[in-house]
């Protein structure tokens, strides 16, 4: 096995889960952690840095929003999340805590390892090739380096994917990108994924920006990023 590959913590309460789960992972080359509970994880978690944290969204002590929460003050490890209905989505994206992706049960454990490997692929390598690199658009004022996004003097805290999707699209002023594009330049995959995942984050980015985002829709293709005359007119607005 290399000896880098990635270390990866599964944190799931569901003893037969974690196991499967943990021997696709292995089975794909990676090092593989379990916790049963958020305690143990945050312990873990404060131990050693995983390069992957995949974690159920229900625990039988503290949930898995609340974990992400707190490992969002200090780390912006990738996280996996793991929830039982569909309806929990915009819950797990929505609220702040910077998930990157999640799988709803029951999940194909093929899927799960291809979902760990784009994630891993995006992580780390282009934040260091962009790491000097600045956009300026209209009120917004974006650091890579410092993954720092200001609407005029004011900083807005963003989740991870947030701000990597906001970079892509500003990245590509001119163009509309589909959905489908998006999932495969900032989730990394290469294969159908699940695009509500694009509109969630579209959702809380235009919300964190107020009249300062920058994206529009184009119905029945993607998003694109608006002139930035547009975007500071609809500033004024306000």
């Amino acid at each position: 096995m290399n000896a880098a590959a990635p270390n990866i913590l599964v944190v799931e309460d569901e003893s037969s889960i974690a196991s499967f789960v943990s021997l696709y992972l292995k089975n794909a080359g990676y090092v593989v952690r379990t916790a049963a509970n958020g305690s143990d994880a945050l312990a873990q978690v404060a131990q050693e840095m995983p390069g992957l944290i995949v974690l159920d969204l229900m625990l039988p002590d503290i949930d898995g929003i609340e974990v992400t929460k707190r490992i969002r003050q200090s780390s912006d490890v990738p996280i996996l999340m793991l929830t039982a209905r569909d309806e929990d989505v915009d819950k797990i994206i929505g609220l702040e805590v910077g998930a990157d992706d999640y799988l709803t049960k029951p999940f194909n454990p093929r899927e799960l390892v291809a979902r760990v490997k784009s994630i891993l692929r995006r992580a780390a390598p282009e934040r260091r090739e962009r790491e000097s690199e600045t956009i300026e658009h209209g009120d917004l004022h974006v650091d890579a380096g410092r993954r720092e996004v200001k609407v005029g003097e004011e900083e807005v805290q963003l989740a991870p994917k947030e701000f990597d999707l906001l970079w892509e699209l500003l990245d590509h002023r001119g163009l509309v990108l589909t959905r489908d594009q998006l999932l495969e330049r900032v989730w990394g995959y290469t294969f159908a994924g699940d695009t509500r995942t694009v509109d969630v984050h579209v959702r809380q980015l235009r919300r964190k920006l107020g009249d300062a985002s920058p994206i529009v829709t184009v119905w029945g293709v993607g998003y694109k990023v608006s002139p930035a005359k547009d975007a500071k007119k609809d500033t004024a607005k306000t």
